[in-house]
């Protein structure tokens, strides 16, 4: 019986991974996303009728991807409240997202609101063009 539990266990430690790859901190996740970019001047919003799709850094930002270019917002209130798995409400009043705009944080698991975010300015973040 020890033969077979010690070979069993034997057989869970290959089959598991060695180790698993240390999850980066939130500023080195976004100096990652925005390796070889060049930022551009801030702006005070962003239109929403481009392809917009967003991406949130723990406690630090949002970043929203418009074709090829990466807005990145860090906001003036709320950032330290941040989670990658949170699902972000915003409430419009245009076609625009803004700076003054505030965004709701709800938990993806129990749909209960955690806080907000009040949005700053939005720093372009584009590709150098090539000469």
């Amino acid at each position: 019986m020890r033969k077979i539990i010690a070979s069993l266990l034997a057989v869970a430690a290959l089959a598991a991974p060695a180790t698993a790859a240390p999850r980066l901190s939130p500023a080195a996740e976004l100096d990652r996303l925005l390796a070889g970019r060049v930022a551009g001047k801030p702006t005070g919003c962003i239109s929403l009728f481009g392809n917009l799709s967003t991406r949130i850094i723990d406690r630090t930002a949002l970043v929203y991807r418009d074709g090829r270019t990466l807005w990145v917002n860090q906001p003036r209130f709320g950032a330290d409240r941040l989670r990658d798995d949170d699902v972000l409400v915003t409430r419009l009043h245009g076609s625009q997202l803004c700076r003054v705009d505030a965004v709701n944080l709800v938990d993806r698991t129990s749909g209960v609101q955690r806080g907000f975010v009040v949005l700053g300015d939005f720093v372009p973040y584009r590709l150098p063009r090539k000469s």
